[in-house]
């Protein structure tokens, strides 16, 4: 008896379907094909001692079990549970009439409990939209998709819930992964994993209010920003306060996001999307493929996909390697990472904002009176890593010196990240109005289509910058920056005004766009002072 059993494979963040097929007739043998790695292989034997744990026999004949298509590589363990249930049905120990109508993924113990498995999000996603009636995964790994309520979503814990479900003798209410304990236990858990426990607060930071209005601009309009500045002036304190003043995800980027972390395994402890923004900050001696993503049998998102809708931090940017600060660019053009191997390409969204902290010199004091001794070419020479491709990548480049003693001791009043966080969401609200009919969230990821859609300058503004980009001598993609970052500050003046215009009210003006003026594009021009020649002189 030929029985089809419906599951998915992840390729990227996109699930494809994956058909196992069983066949039982005359012969010996049980035989796998279908382009399956070691791991799948190695299933027939998880799932013959699992079957026959839970009393089911295996059949005295030939069983073929194929994984279509047959050319499309799987890899992982979550094939487990479709092909016991496929060798069940084969055989006719159990009468499965609703076997077509689920997706069902999940690996099995040598008793027959069912383990999580990476990707369940994507594939929940997938039997939404091809118009399953639900999905049968593990407890564990169907938490991830508690938001889909559109279809049935079973979280089961034993390969028996599975064929209860399939049967459709008996109700299995219970199964649902709402009514599951686990998922009372989830839903008010932390939203991320490897998260910022507790930030920084903006009001904690003596001085660099230079630096706080860059920071500030670059959260609003999700540019990429780079520190320069002395040891102890706090590079690393803004950049992690960032994390406090970030808006929350739409659900589109939470959905986004949930899927990157979900097939990369790193989902979170709680239940359904990931709602908090990723902030990743990885040490700068990671190796290429733990920044980028890459893997084997398997593609692994890195950690540039990981700080998708959100913040990759990079400290001590100057001391990475030359090959790891290069292999950013791309990314941080096209907002997406392409992993291509011998018989595998696959493609990770990465559209994050990359905040990076360096030191000016090798000894780190360059520009604080005379406490540098390295010589000029030395100066040059360490920032040189720092190409111009790269930095014309860069919206925002911001110098921070040493705070005054007398303020750092007696500290001053300050805004707090509260504060800031309430004009970045407001700028946030104009440009989910403006893109609304757009595939994009935000100012960094406009096109050349969109700028001249959403930028118009007028003809003192195109004066004023023709005449900075004579005077600095930057690239087209510089220019194209400058008008994105232009329009972001002009949002955030909008957004400012719209709150003050609304305080003491419980609820104001809804922020509306302004235009672009000199003033804004002179603002942002402004913080592009590393594309200046003879920066050490």
């Amino acid at each position: 008896m030929l029985v089809k059993i419906h599951c998915a494979k992840c390729i990227g963040i996109e699930a494809v379907t994956v058909t196992v097929e069983v066949d039982i007739r005359s012969g010996i043998g049980i035989h796998l094909v279908g382009l399956a790695d070691t791991a799948v292989k190695e299933s027939l034997l998880r799932t013959v001692t699992a079957l026959q744990s839970l009393g089911y026999s295996i059949p005295g004949k030939k069983i073929v079990i194929n994984l279509a298509p047959a050319d499309l590589h799987k890899s992982g363990s979550g094939y487990d549970l479709p092909i016991a249930i496929g060798i069940i049905a084969a055989s006719e120990q159990r009468s499965l009439p609703l076997l077509e109508e689920f997706l069902m993924m999940g690996e099995l113990g040598l008793n027959g409990e069912v383990r999580d498995i990476t990707g369940s999000l994507a594939y929940a996603e997938m039997a939404a939209r091809q118009g399953f009636r639900g999905c049968i995964l593990p407890v564990g790994s169907a938490m991830e998709a508690v938001e889909f309520r559109d279809i049935s979503v079973y979280g089961i814990r034993t390969l028996e819930d599975a064929v209860r479900i399939l049967g459709g003798t008996e109700e299995s209410f219970d199964l649902l992964v709402w009514n599951a304990p686990e998922y009372a236990q989830r839903r008010d858990r932390p939203q991320l994993p490897d998260a910022v426990a507790s930030y920084m607060d903006f009001s904690e930071i003596i001085g660099q209010q230079h630096a706080k209005r860059g920071v500030e601009i670059a959260a609003a309009g999700c540019h990429n920003v780079i520190l320069v500045g002395s040891p102890g002036s706090g590079k690393s304190s803004l950049a992690k306060a960032m994390a406090g003043i970030l808006p929350p995800m739409s659900k589109e980027e939470a959905i986004q996001t949930s899927k990157i972390y979900s097939v990369a395994g790193r989902a979170h402890s709680g239940a359904g999307l990931i709602r908090q923004r990723p902030f990743r900050a990885p040490h700068y001696t990671a190796s290429l493929p733990a920044l980028v993503g890459g893997g084997s049998d398997t593609i692994l998102p890195g950690e540039m996909s990981l700080a998708h809708n959100g913040v990759l931090f990079i400290d001590e940017f100057c001391e990475a390697p030359k090959k790891l600060i290069e292999a950013l660019r791309a990314p941080m053009e096209d907002r997406q990472v392409v992993i291509s191997r011998l018989k595998n390409k696959v493609e990770y969204p990465a559209s994050f904002m990359l905040v990076a902290a360096t030191n000016p010199c090798p000894c780190g004091w360059y520009g604080e009176g005379d406490r540098c001794n390295c010589p000029p070419g030395r100066r040059e020479a360490y920032l040189s890593k720092l190409s111009g491709p790269l930095l014309d990548r860069v919206d925002l480049q911001l110098w921070l010196k040493s705070v005054n003693p007398g303020e750092l001791v007696r500290g001053a009043v300050s805004e707090t990240s509260a504060q800031v966080r309430a004009r970045v969401v407001a700028a946030r609200q104009i440009q989910a109005q403006r893109f609304r009919s757009e595939p994009i969230f935000v100012n960094a990821e406009m096109d050349n289509r969109m700028i001249k859609r959403y930028c118009p300058l007028d003809e003192p503004c195109q004066d004023y910058l023709e005449k900075v980009m004579t005077r600095l001598g930057l690239s087209a993609r510089a220019c194209t920056r400058i008008i994105r970052l232009a329009r972001t500050i002009a949002d955030l003046q909008a957004a400012a005004e719209a709150l003050a215009a609304g305080s003491g009210q419980e609820s104001g003006p809804e922020p509306a766009a302004g235009p672009i003026t000199p003033a804004h594009l002179a603002e942002a021009a402004g913080y592009r002072f590393l594309d200046r020649a003879h920066l050490f002189e």
